[in-house]
């Protein structure tokens, strides 16, 4: 929801004054938008616009190598015809001016009729529609334009810049037209400057498919995928409907990709989905040729993204790749052109050296139990993730829960991927650098270590390995931790339900046996997990808000004792049945 405005109703004319401001040194107010200051040669002026709320579309990409002018409207609402003429006239220099826009009816109405003003001038002006919005139509001619405006706009202002004439202008904006396809899902709804609610909302576990960057929700609702299905999607979808025939040739395996954020989409999750969105890609044999993730044509704050393809020929592919500055995008070839890909041949990788490792077969079968009770301790983080998420965002940053899953998912990982004839204490070395590795963070180091610690503690040259053995190995945990986190007992960490544990355990274990004793730290554990409630926090990111965690229990001490009761059920269940 956007929160910064005097008046919502002057809001696209107030946001484009503090712009201009900016950007004084590149480009000047005209009415109705904006146009870049003159270059040293005179250029066909490409004018672009629509509504505003598209940041970096439409005024963001004026400048050097792509637009010369930007006709400014209200939020998603067509620029009027005085606007477009407005612009149209500032940004001619003698060469004749192109508009180029989504294909939307406000937009086609008055820049077409201020393309026919300014023909009535003398002024040669034509028109390019952008109509790469797939889910729109089946016909291409009535298609909308979402974030494939971009590699059209993108074209005509490098054309224009080469100093091509109005015709080859508009003949390769026409091209970069129909070589591009653009599918988009959205995940929430945008809100107009002084609304309250969205212009449309998700079902919950849903996306929209098929939206418009006017705020228009997707064509339907379908479930929410996961990230490798949605790249499938998207991919396919644009595949099926790809070009046949490009300038009158067979179009090739050459692309320029665009993974577009809609607004509020984090740039990470952008990235973690080009991955499978390029993966998919060269897997189906395409060459991606200078890929773009970012927001690059956006609709306020609406939770989505969009794929958009532009197949490239030739000449495509030497107006893509041509530099250009603009207030919100910049490509100069020249910042890389020394940068040049490691050699493998160069590359140090750091290799196990298996040669002279042996364990016994009491290592090797106390190994393949602390697989399985790493397995287990997997289940039980990933089913109370969100409960360790909740209470760390009381007093901390609500990272806990994540940063466990991922510790113990890459920790169960590397002790699964080690070859057969692993003891124990190569498991759980190998799991914990995994954790420190993979998780990061405070609880992943002192995870990682402790779990390294306890590995030591066991070697994997002994002939057997008694119950005080791992009660030993469970105390070298916690001294680990303790001696890493330089925290002490009532500090309000993970160490307050630790210390029980290994007390109870190492007391109990040799009177009991092991499960037994395991169970009854555990429940110690339990205990003095809950009373951390009563503690205020005197290390750590919990400690300057001390007075807000009272009356919560730690998550550190939360989740380790999660997990020593996990493993306590699990060891006496096969107790029982051996």
């Amino acid at each position: 929801m956007t929160k910064i405005f005097n008046d919502p109703a002057s809001f696209a004319e107030d946001q484009l004054e503090g712009f201009v401001s900016l950007y004084s040194d590149r480009l000047r107010a005209v009415p109705g938008g904006v146009v870049s200051h003159r270059t040293d040669t005179d250029q066909v002026g490409v004018v672009i616009g629509g509504g505003s709320g598209h940041y970096p579309a439409f005024c963001g990409t004026v400048g050097p190598g792509f637009a010369t002018g930007a006709v400014v409207g209200n939020i998603f609402t067509s620029p009027s015809t005085a606007q477009a003429y407005s612009v149209a006239k500032a940004a001619n220099q003698g060469k004749g001016v192109v508009f180029s826009f989504g294909n939307y009816a406000g937009d086609n109405m008055n820049f077409g009729l201020a393309a026919q003003r300014l023909r009535d001038e003398g002024i040669d002006t034509r028109i390019v529609v952008v109509t790469d919005d797939v889910a729109s139509a089946d016909e291409v001619s009535k298609r909308r334009g979402i974030a494939g405006d971009f590699t059209v706009f993108k074209v005509m202002g490098a054309a224009s810049a080469e100093g091509q004439d109005l015709d080859a202008v508009e003949r390769a904006g026409n091209l970069a037209n129909d070589a591009t396809r653009s599918l988009g899902v959205a995940f929430s709804g945008c809100t107009m400057p002084g609304s309250t609610d969205p212009l449309f909302s998700v079902p919950e576990g849903h996306l929209g498919l098929g939206l418009g960057i006017h705020g228009e929700p997707g064509i339907k609702d379908v479930p929410l995928l996961p990230a490798d299905e949605l790249a499938e999607l998207l991919v396919d979808r644009l595949l099926d409907s790809a070009p046949t025939v490009l300038g009158g040739k067979p179009v090739g395996k050459r692309v320029a990709p665009i993974l577009n954020g809609l607004g509020t989409t984090k740039y990470e999750e952008l990235f973690l989905l080009w991955a499978h969105v390029s993966r998919r890609l060269l897997d189906a044999g395409f060459e991606l040729i200078e890929p773009e993730v970012g927001e690059l044509v956006t609709s306020l704050d609406m939770g989505g993204c969009s794929l958009t393809l532009m197949w490239l020929d030739e000449e495509l592919e030497r107006y893509w790749r041509a530099d250009a500055y603009t207030p919100a995008y910049r490509k100069v070839s020249a910042a890389t052109a020394g940068l040049r890909a490691a050699s493998k041949d160069n590359a140090q990788v750091a290799t196990a050296d298996d040669a002279e490792y042996l364990a016994t077969d009491a290592a090797i079968a106390l190994g393949a139990r602390v697989r399985t009770g790493l397995q287990r301790m997997q289940s039980t983080l990933v089913e109370h993730e969100d409960e360790l998420a909740r209470i760390d965002a009381i007093a901390g940053d609500g990272d806990h829960g994540r940063g466990m899953v991922k510790g113990i998912r890459a920790a169960v990982e590397a002790a699964c991927a080690l070859p057969d004839g692993s003891g124990a204490a190569r498991v759980l070395s190998s799991a914990g650098r995994a954790w420190a590795e993979r998780a990061g963070g405070t609880s992943g180091v002192l995870w990682g270590s402790a779990l390294e610690a306890m590995g030591r503690s066991l070697t994997d040259d002994r002939e057997s390995h008694s119950d005080n053995d791992i009660a030993d190995s469970i105390a070298a945990f916690t001294d680990a931790i303790s001696e890493l986190g330089r925290a002490e007992v009532g500090d309000k960490t993970m160490l307050d339900s630790m210390t029980p544990f290994v007390s109870t355990l190492k007391k109990r274990v040799g009177e009991v046996g092991l499960a037994p004793a395991w169970v009854e730290a555990a429940a110690e554990s339990t205990q003095a997990a809950t009373a951390t409630a009563d503690l205020r926090p005197k290390v750590g990111r919990a400690r300057p808000l001390a007075e807000k965690s009272l009356g919560h229990p730690d998550a550190g001490a939360t989740s380790f004792a999660l997990l020593v009761t996990e493993l306590g059920d699990w060891l006496t269940t096969t107790e029982e049945t051996s």
